[in-house]
């Protein structure tokens, strides 16, 4: 069972000030990749996993988008840790119709 959500969006400066959505989806490439479950949403991503996991996934991230160009890439990250378990659905499931 997962025990971590963590949300990340990422911030990637381009060589040139071009635009940074073929960043951003390298980086979603780098999530996919890694089979944990995720929800893109247009801010952020939320992966569900285990906590050391997720944060092995933000680091290949950020490598990711070096290896393709950025300078340098900000990562914004909120975690949501609980040892008995972590669940994007259960945290929205009464939000959803």
């Amino acid at each position: 069972m997962a025990n971590a959500l963590v949300s990340v969006q990422i911030i990637p400066k381009t060589p040139n000030g071009e635009d940074s959505i073929p960043y951003v989806d390298r980086a979603i490439e780098v999530i996919q990749a890694s089979g944990v479950k995720y929800q893109v949403n247009p801010l952020e991503t939320t992966m569900e996993g285990e906590l050391d996991q997720l944060l092995d996934i933000i680091k290949k991230m950020n490598e990711a988008l070096i290896e393709f160009g950025s300078r340098n890439v900000i990562s914004q990250v909120k975690i949501y840790y609980n040892p008995e378990g972590a669940s994007m659905d259960k945290l929205t499931e009464k939000y959803r119709p």
